[in-house]
């Protein structure tokens, strides 16, 4: 899998932050009911960190339809094709 990069990557993850914030809606999602939402939005964005230490695995957040959409999974999922990814060093979730 191969990750974007660069400033508009950057502009991208920046807005998508920026929406779960001004929304406060962060729904999480089972990793098999995200790529249904994937699926739905071929050309979206995805933002993923994969865990480290204590926190192994990886996370995914995308947004669909003005919400945004969380998933953990222990595996990397197998993303459509057409997605722009953006590999961030953490993604940080709300307790």
């Amino acid at each position: 899998m191969s990750y974007g990069g660069g400033g508009a990557a950057a502009a991208a993850h920046a807005a998508l932050v920026q929406a779960v914030k001004a929304s406060g809606v962060l729904i999480r999602l089972e990793p098999d009911e995200f790529l249904k939402i994937l699926g739905k939005n071929r050309d979206g964005l995805v933002v993923i960190a994969q865990g480290g230490f204590l926190n192994r695995g990886f996370r995914y957040i995308t947004s669909y339809k003005g919400l945004a959409f969380f998933t953990k999974s222990s595996v990397e999922l197998e993303l459509p094709g057409g997605m722009e990814i953006v590999d961030a060093r953490q993604i940080w979730m709300p307790s």
